[in-house]
């Protein structure tokens, strides 16, 4: 089909997709609500829904409105492909006469409703609100949605997440009453993680958490000590515990970004060479210091996207497409609707504790693109986020309570609270990590069964274990990792940098021949891009350096002395 600007090239819909839009032509309604788990395809979804309205004459024109600039550059492209033009157009400019419509944010419509309520008057319109829930962000835009799309021929809303952190109403969605005297949103199709995770549309998620003791002074200048996941700590204590781990100068950050890059290494050695990682963190400086951290750790610069960077939506999108590129460092803006489908590894050092942010954020790491593929995300061994990830395959609705009951989070903190409360003058001392347990399907893995890394190797790359023998490996590797770290003097090839992830690897209390010749691979191809030279000739030189075996076949010794060897070439 040609709509006069571009060929439809839409993806074949999965059979959610179908019913999907089977549902709402069938029902014909003006408003309709379909919540689907991150990654599922809401957007194809929706922009197919959008296609077969335009066919019948239903519609003329389509308005999207997005939570955010690099949500709108996602639909637009997304838009080409569907064969629509819609246009970014600032609010005081006219749409151009042969676009079908434009894409624009919560906020635009907040500042000039009477605009928008004008455009949607001009032609038989169909409004597609993206992530339907940041309407109730402010009362403004709430207030905005309504008037400027009231005259709206239909109006189409998607979430992933169907509800919000506080009593705000979400427009153009319908509220049943609940027993208890409040009221509930009501889908009118839903599409959940589970039925997802069975459909092999998205990858099952693995919550490695990690403990450790945090060391803090607070306000009377006390020192004070407390173990993360402790179940006796207090909610102040714990709030304390949990912001001296996430301090970019203590231990906790620097050993769960080494694990996050072991794991990498891993996912890229094998069914994923491609795979990507995340690292959110709780504001600006903290992203900063984990890029510092992880470059020392990695030798390798991460991407670092800030909000107020004017570039910020560039380098998601270079980071999207270079494979070659392993880690991306930010705050919010990648949290929620950007589409990064090789993110495999996760960091959670946020102190942003709701089951909104939570949700949206394990949402970057759940797309599917081929069966096998799985994604661990690190966390902090903490009561709140411990109780998000055990309950993430179950449906949440927004739920508007009775005025005089208390509103709580899942795990018991407040749902106003967006994050971590200040507990007062504070001053982070010293945080140690250790891996406490794996969550997996809603059960807690400890590492009880026995598994070697030799047998995991045997047997591929983690996916193919099972949840037990994936936490017996994060357990034996981290306990490895923290004695090779104890008085392990840093490491250089050529100058850069290698931190605990790579020098322990090369340390004589590590005799894991795979893991010696995956970082002398990494340093081979590290070697081979920055001099232009072919692998097999940096290989080669090397061999004429160390003699021996070649790397398949050589041992620890040699391998290390051919790692050594490269600062000499």
């Amino acid at each position: 089909m040609d709509l006069g600007w571009g060929v439809v090239s839409l993806p074949a819909l999965r059979s959610w997709q179908r019913a999907a839009m089977e549902s709402y032509l069938e029902a014909r309604p003006r408003d309709w609500l379909v919540t689907a788990t991150p990654g599922a395809g809401k957007t194809t979804y929706a922009l197919a829904t959008a296609r077969q309205l335009w066919d019948s004459g239903v519609i003329r024109r389509i308005v999207v409105v997005t939570p955010t600039d690099h949500l709108r550059s996602q639909w637009r492209g997304a838009a080409v492909r569907a064969g629509f033009r819609l246009d970014a157009v600032p609010n005081g400019e006219r749409l151009p006469a042969d676009a079908h419509g434009a894409v624009v944010t919560y906020a635009q419509v907040a500042a000039q409703p009477a605009l928008h309520r004008a455009r949607t008057n001009g032609r038989a319109t169909l409004v597609i609100f993206d992530e339907i829930h940041h309407a109730g962000d402010a009362m403004s835009w709430g207030t905005a949605a309504v008037d400027a799309f009231e005259p709206a021929r239909r109006r189409l809303s998607i979430t992933g997440t169907p509800f919000r952190s506080d009593q705000a109403r979400i427009p153009h969605i319908r509220y049943d009453a609940a027993s208890d005297g409040g009221s509930v949103s009501v889908a009118d199709f839903t599409y959940a993680y589970k039925n997802a995770l069975a459909d092999g549309v998205v990858r099952p998620v693995l919550f490695a958490a990690y403990s450790g003791v945090s060391r803090w002074e607070n306000s009377a200048g006390a020192v004070l000590e407390a173990t993360l996941g402790d179940h006796d700590l207090s909610r102040i204590t714990e709030q304390a515990a949990w912001r001296t781990a996430l301090s970019p100068d203590g231990g906790w950050i620097p050993h769960v970004l080494a694990a996050a890059d072991h794991r990498l290494d891993e996912l890229r050695a094998g069914r994923m060479p491609d795979a990507g990682g995340l690292v959110l963190a709780s504001n600006q400086e903290h992203a900063r210091a984990y890029a510092d951290v992880l470059l020392r750790l990695t030798g390798t610069k991460p991407m670092l996207v800030l909000s107020d960077e004017p570039d910020s939506s560039k380098r998601i999108e270079s980071f999207t497409d270079d494979p070659d590129q392993r880690f991306l460092v930010a705050v919010r803006q990648v949290a929620e609707g950007v589409d990064i489908p090789r993110l495999a590894v996760g960091v959670y050092a946020t102190s942003a504790c709701t089951a909104l942010f939570f949700a949206q954020a394990v949402g970057r790491f759940v797309r599917s693109r081929r069966r096998g593929e799985t994604a661990t995300i690190f966390l902090p061994a903490v009561r709140n986020l411990l109780a998000l990830a055990a309950k993430l395959e179950e449906e949440r609705d927004h739920v508007l309570v009775p005025k005089q009951s208390a509103v709580e989070d899942v795990a018991g903190f407040e749902k106003r609270a967006d994050r971590l409360e200040p507990t007062g003058a504070f001053t982070a001392l010293e945080a140690s990590a250790e891996f406490a347990h794996l969550v997996a399907s809603g059960a807690a893995h400890t590492g009880t069964a026995g598994v070697s890394e030799d047998d995991a190797d045997f047997l591929g790359l983690p996916g193919l274990l099972t949840a037990d023998q994936e936490a017996t490996l994060l357990r034996s590797r981290d306990e490895r990792a923290r004695r090779v770290a104890k008085g392990s003097r840093r490491l250089t090839i050529d100058g850069d940098p290698l931190g605990l992830s790579r020098a322990a690897r090369m340390t004589d209390d590590l005799v894991d021949p795979m893991l010696v010749r995956r970082a002398l691979a990494t340093a081979v191809s590290e070697r081979a891009q920055s001099t232009g030279q072919a692998h097999a000739d940096v290989y080669a030189a090397l061999m004429r350096l160390v003699p021996g075996p070649r790397s398949a076949d050589a041992t620890v010794r040699t391998l290390k002395a051919r790692l050594a060897a490269l600062a000499q070439l």
